[in-house]
């Protein structure tokens, strides 16, 4: 597989893998507690990631379709182009900041997760749609991922490249798992 397409599914097995062991040192009463009034809970936080990757995974199905059929010579390396490397470092975690931080962004509606659903379907479901995010990116391998639009499922007037993309989902990933281990802590 491409460096940078392995990057991104090892990105996406560290962040099953994280939440694997949040879920395994946590009671039900710390997975489903808010930290806060205005604050997601641990359950919320995966809930939203799985809302998510529903939305982005037949995107990127298409995408890749459409990469397949574009004619265009594989690649050797991607490039996230300018819109979506914006968006990734605005979604995903900021690391070495100090108190900098980007400012909160409202959740469109279709993102807000639901309560009522047990920690094994909440779980299950990020497990299945990790492993449809990785099926999609082994079936792009080489095409040129990076040359492709999709419309980004949040608010629908943005595009960047299917690349940028997988980077945005895998970033996004680790920052609301950080904000479970934080709401769960």
């Amino acid at each position: 597989m491409q460096k940078q397409l392995r990057a991104v599914t090892d990105s996406l097995e560290s962040a099953q893998s994280r939440l694997r062991r949040l879920s395994d040192k946590i009671s039900d009463k710390d997975w489903n507690k808010r930290p806060g009034p205005n604050s997601w809970s641990a359950a919320e936080c995966v809930e939203h990631l799985n809302l998510t990757s529903k939305a982005y995974v037949p995107l990127l199905r298409d995408a890749v379709s459409r990469a397949r059929k574009s004619g265009d010579p594989p690649r050797k390396h991607y490039r996230r182009d300018p819109l979506g490397w914006l968006f990734s470092m605005m979604i995903g975690p900021i690391r070495g900041l100090g108190k900098l931080r980007m400012p909160r962004v409202k959740t469109s509606p279709a993102f807000v997760p639901k309560a009522g659903r047990s920690r094994s379907e909440i779980l299950s479901d990020f497990v299945r749609l990790q492993s449809e995010l990785t099926a999609v990116i082994r079936s792009g391998d080489g095409l040129p991922l990076d040359s492709v639009k999709i419309v980004s499922p949040f608010g629908g007037r943005m595009k960047y490249s299917a690349y940028s993309a997988l980077v945005i989902v895998t970033g996004h990933q680790h920052r609301h798992i950080e904000q479970a281990e934080k709401a769960a802590a």
